[in-house]
């Protein structure tokens, strides 16, 4: 007698496509619940991580760095600079712009974001090895290096 609790898999599960999205949407949650812990959120971390590695922008350079929409980076470096995170001054070259830094504060938070963001990884990529960690991490910037281009 057949187990009506034993299906086979729809076609479609074993598409790659598939697996991403499925995967990509529980790394959401993981990372999103991790920052959420800490009261952050993955803007911030984001955004400091990218002026620590960059050093001072624009809003509009803080963007195209970070990949956070124009639409979305002026109400993340606001939450930022009402914890004094990030620091606003006023462009030399054009007094019209602003050019965001990052405080002693900022990296600070920066370094104590970094332990739940590790740990989300970790759980994300629990049943893998190292070396397939590493090698999944290489396909990914494969296909993402790929499809910006």
């Amino acid at each position: 007698m057949e187990n009506p609790f034993e299906e086979t898999p729809a076609r479609w599960e074993s598409l790659p496509s598939w697996l991403l999205t499925q995967t990509a949407t529980h790394a959401h949650r993981l990372v999103a619940d991790g920052f959420s812990a800490v009261h952050a959120r993955g803007y911030h971390y984001r955004l400091l991580a990218t002026l620590e590695d960059f050093g001072p922008a624009s809003q509009a350079g803080l963007s195209r760095r970070s990949g956070i929409h124009v639409s979305d980076i002026v109400g993340a470096i606001n939450e930022l600079a009402d914890r004094e995170l990030v620091e606003r001054a006023p462009d030399p070259s054009d007094r019209r712009r602003n050019i965001i830094s990052l405080t002693a504060a900022g990296k600070q938070r920066l370094r104590r974001l970094e332990k739940p963001l590790a740990e989300c990884q970790d759980e994300l990529l629990a049943p893998l090895s190292p070396e397939e960690r590493q090698r999944l991490t290489e396909l990914l910037s494969k296909l993402l290096d790929h499809h910006n281009r």
